[in-house]
């Protein structure tokens, strides 16, 4: 076999098998020291192995007057080659906040001393609203819930109910308040029906939307759902139909999700007007939907 075949043969070689022992390297580095190294990863095996080929490529490259000074270049180039492929560096990367995660893959390298971090090296963040675990004084928020700096739903109103929950977000400041975050019971503001109808129109839907959201996330309070008309026309058509109108919200707000059990829908005619029925204006705030909290 000419010489230029037997290099290119064993060039050919040092490349196949250095590059197995770089990969080699590069697996026990990426593990950080979990596992000890196999045999073939050291670097003094990977340095004989190099070294051989090398001495082999420089005698078969040489010419005939320096074949050993040939050999002896590339056995040492060999040798260097193969060691530094299968060094495994990983000792050498600090881990400088002591959080288990090397530098160089810590996106959050100063990490206080004995928090929980993830595979990134950032602190836990269990409900993900932007505040760590070891910082956060409500943990168990719910998605999508904005907070304040110490993880805790916001309360606009301070009324120890949460705005996220609150039926009427801006109590007065002292204000004692029920389950609903309400000092009593509420007028559904723009819940609206058809003409002489239990048909909610398209805004009243709209507004039951944000009542059955906040009812979804305050999930214990049971609620009560009262129907009133003004007095055009008789006691019982209005009774009757002041009936239809509550069930028609309860409805709703059961299509929303909410349990029919946590709703009481009553309907009382024109029996409790909160305004004149002498006027336009009057008999319009007395045709009404109100929220309350239903205790048994």
């Amino acid at each position: 076999m000419k010489k230029s075949t037997t290099g290119l043969l064993l060039g050919s070689a040092l490349v196949v098998g250095l590059s197995g022992c770089a990969n080699s390297g590069a697996q026990s580095t990426s593990s950080y020291g979990s596992e000890q190294d196999a045999w073939y990863q050291s670097p003094f095996v990977c340095g004989l192995a190099g070294g051989l080929i090398g001495g082999g490529i420089g005698y078969a490259t040489s010419s005939e007057s320096d074949e050993d000074d040939g050999a002896a270049l590339g056995s040492v180039a060999g040798a260097t080659a193969g060691a530094l492929l299968c060094a495994d560096f990983s000792s050498q990367i600090g881990d400088s906040d002591g959080d288990g995660v090397p530098d160089d893959r810590d996106q959050c390298p100063n990490t206080p001393a004995g928090v929980a971090v993830d595979a990134s090296g950032c602190p836990l963040d269990t409900d993900g609203d932007g505040v760590p675990d070891y910082m956060d004084e409500c943990p168990g928020t719910p998605a999508g819930v904005e907070v304040n700096a110490s993880g805790c739903p916001l309360d606009s109103d301070g009324d120890g109910v949460p705005d996220y929950m609150d039926q009427c977000p801006n109590t007065p400041a002292g204000a004692e308040v029920n389950a609903l975050g309400c000092e009593a019971d509420v007028v559904l503001q723009d819940v609206n029906f058809e003409f002489d109808s239990a048909q909610l129109t398209p805004g009243a839907e709209r507004i039951l939307d944000g009542v059955a959201q906040k009812l979804s996330a305050n999930e214990n309070v049971r609620v009560r759902l009262e129907g009133h008309t003004d007095s055009v026309g008789s006691d019982s058509y209005n009774k009757d139909l002041s009936q239809r109108r509550a069930n028609s919200v309860k409805d709703y707000l059961t299509s929303q999700g909410i349990a029919a059990s946590r709703m009481q829908a009553i309907g009382y005619g024109e029996e409790q007007p909160i305004a004149t029925n002498e006027t336009a204006a009057g008999r319009a705030q007395n045709r009404r939907v109100e929220l309350g909290e239903w205790q048994q």
